[in-house]
């Protein structure tokens, strides 16, 4: 079940509390959002995190996006809808914990060898934390015959999409895509420096662009771009607006794909557009 606790001190009497609030792995980003306005009208809310190792003291100093933990908690809650995914047994709560914890030491491990002061996870992180997902949920039948690692990748990329669409729904991302149409193409490595991704990434028509609103209360620093760009190249690869492979990383989608895509928003004969 999902848990929130919340401990208001007194002068919350008088709108000058502090809610200490905690949640469990169930809780997800709206009921937080909604918790915190609630609470914060007798004061301010500060939140504890579940005991995990992310506070690290290495040679990097270690900087998540929201959008990064957005996923990770979206995939645990996608697993526990997934059909392929056993109910009897459930999925640990362990799952976003671990995952996260892996995919921030992939980050620190990237920064380390390129020698950079900042390390920010990228979705290509969280991919690499694969192992420590597929322990941590047993699978039906059906999921059995797909395998654990492609059952897990499929949720990474669901999740992606879904928080995608919180952050880009009905942004115009044609520009990004008609790049890729017209013969681009990128392959980015988990161990690229930030500072090389981003000249690369500048190429592609539209993309700072997109990424400027995510951009805004993050330091400017090449990691952080590196990691908002690739979410934004991974969100239309979920949505299938791009295509990606292991040989030729990021390109276009495939003809048969587009048209397809773009036979699906033709209306049938006969259709009439309701108006209110």
């Amino acid at each position: 079940a999902a848990v929130l606790r919340a401990m208001p001190n007194t002068p919350a009497a008088v709108g000058r509390g502090i809610s200490v609030v905690t949640a469990n792995a169930r809780v997800g980003s709206e009921a937080r959002h909604l918790a915190e306005r609630l609470l914060s009208a007798v004061g301010t809310v500060e939140w504890v995190e579940q005991e995990s190792w992310l506070e690290r003291r290495g040679r990097a100093e270690v900087l998540i996006p929201k959008f990064i933990k957005e996923i990770v908690e979206s995939v645990a809650f996608l697993a526990r809808e997934d059909k392929k995914v056993d109910k009897r047994s459930g999925v640990s709560q362990r799952l976003p914990i671990t995952c996260m914890e892996n995919v921030v030491s992939n980050a620190e491990r990237r920064a380390i060898v390129n020698n950079e002061p900042l390390a920010v996870p990228r979705v290509s992180d969280v991919y690499a934390a694969l192992p420590s997902l597929t322990g941590k949920f047993e699978l039906e039948y059906e999921g059995e015959l797909k395998g654990a690692d492609t059952v897990a990748r499929e949720l990474i990329r669901a999740a992606v999409g879904r928080i995608y669409t919180r952050y880009f729904d009905g942004v115009n991302m044609s520009q990004i895509v008609q790049w890729f149409e017209l013969g681009g193409s990128l392959k980015i490595r988990d161990a690229s420096p930030a500072a090389e991704l981003v000249e690369r990434l500048e190429a592609i028509q539209g993309l700072a662009d997109a990424a400027a609103p995510l951009r805004a209360d993050l330091p400017d620093d090449p990691a952080v771009t590196a990691s908002i760009s690739e979410f934004i190249l991974d969100g239309l690869h979920a949505h299938r607006r791009i295509s990606r492979n292991e040989e030729l990383g990021y390109v276009a989608e495939p003809r048969k794909a587009r048209e397809s895509r773009e036979y699906d928003d033709v209306p049938p004969r006969g259709f009439r557009k309701q108006y209110n």
